[in-house]
């Protein structure tokens, strides 16, 4: 085994005295570690920490989740978004359960047999859950990297991204691939940041190529940014004798399985209230009338700015089933009851808003 270099002591040598107390942090179980590493792949760490707290005490081991149902599994990750995540964690603890003795792997290899465990993810959890020596790239080391090693690629790159697997199974050091691995991600959140990066206080600062060449603010090179597209949607409350109409998405759809209020996007030519009104049309065979406007929310998603007009409604004939033509499930529920279903986050604010302002739900019951 080589002598650790001085660059590797240094860095090990400051996370040890500067990590973060995490909750994940305090087992290492490869089952935490997991679904840490999922919360975060496009969560902030701060929020993920109380989503991984909550997580836990509804699912607190792999065999729990694997009996849980997919409604409760969504509930839980309420708010966090990217529900295909969610759902892929369902279906891994089931094949866990079914076809490796209720143990996460500890092989990359085998992890990446797994649904939504991609390079990443599977490099982590053999790393930090079982201190396999395996490298890990997230965007903080890719950024560390880019000005460690003057890497000058545009970011998020095939040609950066060889590189940068490359250096990480380099620098790896025998037998402390947990504290490494955390090491360079903690760095690079917390010091070698995207804005206004701590160099002065950096523990491997002597190592920087970027640094000596005085082109911190060069690296790494931004690669282009993607238009945001704005959307215009509107939806609608039905209410009838002090229960809300609600549906549930299908499976495959965006946002599949979830609860929603029925409506769409808003057509050229059209107004959101007219939207509302043919969007239910469309989707229950409920004629409905528009009685107020709620509010509006605003939700970004990937790479779309969603706008999206909250109305109350009655219906202008006698209650009757609907006939679903973009749902697979549908419920009348009381307002509290709405708490138990996990909602798209459009939909979420508009319950937040009508919790937080008291708003008043009452229509004429016809």
């Amino acid at each position: 085994m080589q002598p650790p270099t001085s660059l590797q002591t240094a860095l090990l040598e400051w996370f040890a005295k500067s990590q973060r107390p995490l909750p994940w942090r305090q087992h290492y179980t490869p089952y935490e570690i997991w679904i840490s590493e999922i919360m975060l792949q496009q969560t902030q760490i701060d929020r993920a920490s109380i989503f991984f707290t909550r997580w836990m005490k509804v699912f607190p081991d792999l065999q729990t989740l694997a009996s849980s149902s997919e409604t409760k599994v969504l509930k839980c990750w309420e708010g966090l978004g990217y529900y295909s995540r969610a759902r892929n964690i369902l279906k891994t603890a089931k094949l866990l359960v079914k076809e490796h003795q209720s143990s996460v792997p500890d092989s990359r290899k085998s992890l990446l047999t797994l649904p939504g465990i991609g390079p990443y993810t599977a490099g982590a959890i053999a790393s930090i859950g079982f201190n396999r020596t395996v490298p890990v790239v997230d965007a903080n080391i890719a950024r560390l990297f880019a000005r460690l090693f003057n890497i000058d690629l545009v970011q998020g790159s095939p040609e950066a991204g060889k590189i940068n697997w490359a250096k990480a199974e380099e620098l790896l050091p025998q037998g402390d691939a947990r504290n490494f691995n955390q090491a360079l991600m903690e760095l690079g959140a917390l010091i070698c940041r995207s804005r206004n990066p701590l160099c002065s206080t950096c523990p491997i600062a002597s190592h920087c190529l970027a640094l000596e060449y005085g082109i911190i603010p060069e690296r790494p090179i931004p690669k282009k940014s993607k238009k945001i597209i704005p959307i215009e949607m509107a939806t609608g409350i039905v209410v009838y004798n002090n229960l809300l109409f609600i549906q549930q998405r299908l499976a495959d759809d965006v946002w599949g399985s979830l609860w929603e209020f029925p409506g769409g996007r808003v057509q050229s030519g059209e107004d959101a209230k007219q939207a509302v009104v043919r969007e239910f049309l469309e989707e229950t065979e409920f004629k409905v009338t528009v009685q107020s406007k709620i509010t509006t929310t605003i939700h970004h998603y990937t790479r779309y700015k969603v706008t999206l007009h909250c109305f109350l409604l009655s219906l202008d004939d006698a209650i009757s089933d609907p006939i679903l033509h973009a749902a697979q499930d549908f419920h009348w529920v009381s307002f509290n009851e709405l708490q138990r279903y996990a909602f798209p986050a459009g939909h979420r604010k508009l319950i937040d808003f009508l919790t937080a302002t008291a708003h008043e739900l009452t229509c004429d019951s016809v």
